[in-house]
C-alpha cells in the first residue's frame, strides 16, 4: 500500500473517531431556554458533519462548515417542559430536564455578585427551606481576555435552587427570580456574570470602546502579555516582600502574643470599635494585636456559639484561649466564626485579634455587632480592649486589578453567551466607576446599545441599581461623587427600554455591601413587570424628577411615577432638599407637598435657581415616597 494512501487513511480514521459533536457550557443538562423567541443551538463538530437535532418532538438538522462549526435555529417555543434534547452526529448526546422559560443576564459588580452564603445571617429562613426546580442559575467563572471574543467559558452547569445549593446563587437575582416565579408560575433562568470591583468599561466590547481614547488606549497596552506578566510580577515581588518583612518584625509572632497566658500589663487600651489612629494620634500600618477577657457562663458552654466581630480593616487573625478560630484577608465580609465544641470553657476566657492594616486607617469598623451569641444568650466584645503594635510598616499600595482593564470582562464573561436568547439583563454596578461621575452615563449609554447590538436582540430590557446610600453622613449639603454617579444612572434612563431601582434607603453607612438583598430583587421585579412582562399599569418606581419652574422665591418640582401620590415617610416633614441661587452654594431648604407638587424654599435664598435631593454619599433623612412604599430618586434640577 503506498504511503501517501496509508496517511488518507489515518487522517480519516482520525476525523470520524475524534471528532464529535460537542456543546457549549450553556447548552447543557437543567438548562433554561427562552420561550417565544426564535433559539440557537450551535456547537462544533468535525467539519462539513451533519448534526441532527431532536426536541419536543420534531427534528432540525444542519451541516457544520469547514472549520467544524454549526449552529441551527429552533422556532419559538412555549412555556413548558422538562423536556430532553437529541443530538446526533458521530456520536449521540441527550441533555436532559430542559426548561421553556425566561432568562435574566445578572451582571455587574459585587453587589449582584453578592452570594447567599454571604447573606446566611441575613436570610437563614430563606435558605433552609428554598426548593424551586423552576428557579435556576448558571454561573459564569471570573476570567478575562484582551484580544479575543471567548466563544464558551471554562466550567460551569444550571443547577435549580435548593437548600443545598441556594448558597451558590446571586442574592439579588435570586429575590428577583423568586418574586417573579411567584407573580408569574414561569421558569426562570439565571445567568449569573458579574465581578467584584469591576468598572463599567471592563464590560463593554473592543468595537465599542473606541468610543473611549483612554479606554481603548489602555485596552492596547494590556493585550501585550509581556505587559501584564510585568505588572504581575512586580506587584507579586512587592506585596510578597512586605508581608515576608512583617512576619519577621512581627514581635507578636516572635513572642506568641496568642497565648492565653501573656503578661499584657504594659499593653495600652483602645475602646472596641473604633481606629487606633484616633487613639495614637498616627496611622500605624503592619500589625496591631489586641486582647480581652470575657466571662462565659455555664448556661452557654454547651450551645452552638457565633463570634461575631463586625468588619475589620483590613485582615484578622482570631484566637480563643490560644486556639485559632478564623481569619479574614481583607476588610469587606463581614466577620462571622461559628466556634467548635471545646474551645471556650465556663469563667474567664481570652480573645485575640491580630490585625493587618496595609494602608490608612486600620481598626474595628463602627456600628457594627462585636459579641458572642447563642439561641437563648449575648455577651458584649465592644468596650475596653488592650491592643500593641506587633511590627510598623510603610504603607502597602494595593495591586493592579488586571482583570478590571477594558475590555476583558466583555470578551471572557459576555461574549460566550450572546448567542443564547435572553429575556433581559439585571445590572448593579457604578461604584467603581463613582471617581469619574462625569463619564458614567456615555459608559452605560454605551455599554446597553453595545449588548443589545451583541444579542441581535435591539430592545431587550436592561434594567439596573442606582447605588445605594454608603458612608458617614453629612450634617451640610456638600458635593458627592457618588451623588453625581446617581445623577448619571437618572440620565440612563433616557436609553430606551431601561428602568432604575431606586436603593437610596436599603444601604448601611459602613458597608459598601448592604445586606439587604431581598428589596433590591423586588424592586428589580417591579421593573421587570412593568417593562419586560408589560403591566403598563404598574407603578414601578418611586417619584422621578420630571421639571421645575420658579415662583418668586419658590422651586416647584414636577415628578413621574407618583403612583397613587407623593407621601412623607415616618415624619410630618419633607427633608433631604437644598436650594441655591446663581451661585450654586446650596442651603438646606424647606419643602411641603402641594397636589402632588414638591415646593421648596429658604429665607437665604432669594433668587433660588437650582434644588438638589438626596445629595450626597449616604443621605439624611431622605423621605420623599410615593403611596405605593417606593423612595425617590436623588437628583439635581442643574443640566
Amino acid at each position: 500500500m503506498k504511503i501517501s494512501k496509508i496517511l488518507s487513511i489515518l487522517i480519516f480514521y482520525s476525523l470520524t473517531t475524534n471528532a464529535q459533536i460537542k456543546l457549549p457550557r450553556l447548552i447543557s443538562d437543567s438548562m433554561i431556554l427562552q420561550r417565544d423567541i426564535p433559539l440557537n443551538i450551535w456547537g462544533k463538530s468535525s467539519p462539513s458533519e451533519k448534526i441532527d437535532i431532536v426536541f419536543n418532538q420534531k427534528k432540525y438538522s444542519t451541516i457544520a462548515d469547514a472549520q467544524g462549526n454549526w449552529q441551527t435555529t429552533l422556532p419559538p417555543q412555549k412555556v413548558g417542559g422538562p423536556y430532553n434534547m437529541q443530538l446526533t452526529g458521530i456520536n449521540k448526546i441527550t441533555l436532559k430536564n430542559i426548561l421553556i422559560g425566561d432568562v435574566w443576564v445578572c451582571s455587574g459588580q459585587s453587589n449582584m455578585e453578592l452570594e447567599m452564603v454571604r447573606l446566611k445571617y441575613q436570610y437563614p429562613d430563606e435558605i433552609a427551606h428554598a426548593n424551586n426546580q423552576y428557579i435556576r442559575q448558571f454561573t459564569i467563572p471570573d476570567t478575562y481576555d484582551f484580544n479575543m471574543m471567548k466563544d464558551d467559558v471554562r466550567d460551569g452547569k444550571w443547577f435549580s435552587v435548593n437548600s443545598n445549593n441556594i448558597n451558590q446563587f446571586s442574592g439579588v437575582a435570586y429575590f428577583f427570580a423568586k418574586e417573579l416565579y411567584k407573580k408569574y408560575k414561569i421558569p426562570i433562568g439565571l445567568i449569573n456574570s458579574a465581578l467584584g470591583g469591576s468598572p463599567a468599561e471592563a464590560w463593554i466590547s473592543e468595537d465599542a470602546i473606541k468610543k473611549f481614547p483612554l479606554y481603548n488606549k489602555e485596552l492596547l497596552y494590556f493585550k501585550n502579555q509581556k505587559n501584564i506578566d510585568s505588572i504581575e510580577q512586580s506587584d507579586n515581588n512587592r506585596i510578597a516582600n512586605w508581608y515576608h518583612e512583617l512576619s519577621n518584625k512581627d514581635e507578636g509572632i516572635q513572642s506568641n502574643w496568642a497565648s492565653e497566658n501573656l503578661n499584657d500589663q504594659d499593653w495600652k487600651t483602645l475602646n472596641v470599635p473604633g481606629y487606633w489612629s484616633n487613639n495614637s494620634g498616627q496611622n500605624i500600618n503592619g500589625s496591631v494585636w489586641f486582647r480581652k477577657e470575657f466571662v462565659l457562663p455555664s448556661s452557654m458552654l454547651h450551645e452552638k456559639i457565633k463570634l461575631e466581630l463586625g468588619r475589620i480593616v483590613d485582615a484578622d487573625s482570631v484566637f480563643i484561649n490560644g486556639i485559632f478560630v478564623g481569619s479574614t484577608s481583607y476588610q469587606y465580609p463581614p466577620r462571622r466564626y461559628e466556634l467548635k465544641e471545646g474551645i471556650l470553657r465556663e469563667g474567664k476566657n481570652s480573645i485575640v485579634v491580630k490585625v493587618i492594616s496595609n494602608i490608612d486607617k486600620g481598626g474595628f469598623v463602627l456600628d457594627k455587632k462585636y459579641e458572642l451569641t447563642t439561641v437563648s444568650d449575648t455577651i458584649p466584645l465592644s468596650g475596653i480592649w488592650k491592643y500593641k503594635v506587633g511590627a510598623m510598616m510603610p504603607s502597602l499600595a494595593g495591586q493592579t486589578f488586571i482583570r478590571w482593564k477594558p475590555v476583558g470582562l466583555f470578551n471572557a464573561m459576555i461574549a460566550p453567551l450572546i448567542k443564547y436568547k435572553i429575556k433581559g439583563v439585571i445590572w448593579y454596578q457604578g461604584e467603581s466607576n463613582t471617581q469619574k461621575p462625569e463619564e458614567y452615563y456615555d459608559l452605560m449609554q454605551t455599554l446597553i446599545t453595545d449588548w443589545r447590538h451583541q444579542w441581535k436582540q435591539h430592545g431587550f430590557p436592561f434594567l439596573y441599581v442606582q447605588l445605594a446610600n454608603f458612608m458617614e453622613p453629612k450634617l451640610d449639603p456638600s458635593e458627592s461623587m457618588w451623588a453625581a454617579t446617581r445623577q448619571a444612572q437618572l440620565k440612563t434612563l433616557l436609553v430606551p427600554n431601561t428602568g432604575m431601582a431606586v436603593a437610596i434607603d436599603l444601604g448601611v453607612w459602613n458597608d459598601i455591601h448592604p445586606e439587604n438583598k431581598s428589596d433590591v430583587g423586588y424592586r428589580l421585579s417591579l421593573l421587570a413587570r412593568k417593562i419586560a412582562y408589560k403591566e403598563s399599569a404598574l407603578t414601578a418606581s418611586g417619584p422621578i424628577y420630571q421639571s421645575f419652574r420658579v415662583s418668586e422665591n419658590k422651586v416647584i418640582l414636577n415628578f413621574s411615577s407618583i403612583g397613587k401620590g407623593l407621601i412623607i415617610k415616618n415624619q410630618k416633614k419633607l427633608q433631604g432638599f437644598a436650594i441655591a441661587g446663581e451661585d450654586k452654594k446650596y442651603v438646606w431648604a424647606n419643602a411641603y407637598l402641594n397636589n402632588n407638587k414638591v415646593i421648596v424654599s429658604s429665607e437665604k435664598i432669594k433668587k433660588p435657581l437650582y434644588v438638589r435631593y438626596a445629595w450626597a454619599d449616604n443621605p439624611i433623612n431622605a423621605n420623599l415616597y410615593n403611596q405605593e412604599g417606593l423612595p425617590a430618586s436623588p437628583f439635581t434640577t442643574e443640566k
